[in-house]
């Protein structure tokens, strides 16, 4: 076998080689891509019509993710920030409409005091997606319900699914991944079924609305034992 011929061989093993290594590389960063983003990796592809240019964006929201300066809240900034959040929650049952346009902007005080940007919405979003991939989508769900509130079209179910997805990330964002407390949980149940039941009443609709007065009735009695021992354990372990 002659040189040139070795040297032929040589060259077009090290290109395959290389060819593999950076097929290899490129399958293990779109794995990462997908763990990490979950269905926002599906909707940002979708929205592209490219895998490599959507690749390209979720990269560069990490880029720019990382050069955030994000901070975790006191525990104080937390409870009074809860506090807030029950306060919306309780006026949801009068004024579900309010209730919502006052959610969303807690959150938004939230996001900030987090240290994300919030002058634009869409940018306010892909920075969340990075680290909440998981609810953000819930986000974008109750974005939506309220602008379609603010123009009348939106129905109280809509607006009580909005303050479900609202406390999602909420809840998020307030403890860095931590979840509402069972005494929080429960108050929120109890505050759905009270809304629905003003909802019924002001509709007119005595079946339904007697249901849902049973039903918060007995969240009540049912949940209000349970809210105290969970809250108690919780507590404890907090201690």
């Amino acid at each position: 076998m002659s040189t040139a011929t070795v040297a032929v061989i040589v060259v077009v093993a090290v290109l395959v080689v290389a060819a593999l290594g950076f097929l290899a590389r490129r399958q293990q960063q779109r794995r990462r891509l997908r763990e990490r983003f979950g269905p926002e990796y599906d909707r940002t592809v979708e929205r592209h019509n490219s895998t490599r240019e959507a690749e390209q964006e979720l990269r560069a929201r990490e880029q720019r993710h990382r050069e955030l300066e994000l901070r975790s809240l006191d525990p104080a900034v937390r409870d009074r920030y809860r506090a807030d959040w029950q306060r919306v929650q309780e006026h949801f049952v009068d004024s579900p409409q309010s209730a919502v346009a006052e959610a969303d902007n807690l959150l938004v005080r939230v996001m900030k005091d987090r240290g994300y940007p919030t002058d634009d919405y869409e940018q306010q979003v892909a920075d969340l997606s990075v680290e909440h991939a998981g609810t953000i989508d819930r986000y974008r769900t109750a974005h939506d319900i309220r602008g379609r509130a603010d123009a009348g079209r939106a129905s109280t179910e809509d607006l009580r699914q909005a303050m479900v997805h609202y406390r999602a990330l909420f809840a998020e964002l307030l403890g860095d991944g931590e979840s509402l407390d069972p005494r929080e949980r429960a108050d929120a149940r109890r505050t759905e079924a009270r809304a629905e039941a003003a909802d019924a009443r002001r509709a007119g609709g005595p079946t339904r609305s007697r249901r849902a007065e049973e039903d918060g009735e007995a969240g009540e009695s049912v949940t209000a034992g349970e809210s105290r021992r969970d809250a108690e354990v919780a507590e404890g372990r907090r201690r």
